[in-house]
């Protein structure tokens, strides 16, 4: 038996997929966002582009940013009663509703 990879993208063959339709790179402006200190933004990873990727187990949650870092953002995520600190680039977030 070969032994199972543990590397960052594992289990996650349906979540890193984007559909038939969809498949290609994603709209530069995605790129261009820009987010305001304290703004609630939703974790969405975007999986034609590797650049600044969350960990997969953040795909789907709400955060606040805290700052800007770089071209990247650094946010606070709530998980399991404790806060987490992220840095994600603008094309695996959009603004909460």
């Amino acid at each position: 038996m070969v032994k199972a990879s543990k590397g960052y993208r594992r289990r996650t063959r349906s979540v890193m997929q984007k559909r038939s339709r969809d498949r290609g790179l994603s709209p530069i402006t995605r790129a261009f966002q820009s987010f305001e200190v304290g703004e609630k933004v939703n974790v969405n990873i975007d999986p034609s582009i590797h650049k600044g990727q969350p960990h997969v187990r953040f795909h789907g949650h709400t955060a606040t940013v805290t700052r800007m870092q770089g071209k990247s953002y650094m946010l606070d995520v709530r998980m399991g009663g404790k806060m987490k600190q992220i840095i994600v680039r603008p094309e695996h977030l959009r603004k909460s509703k």
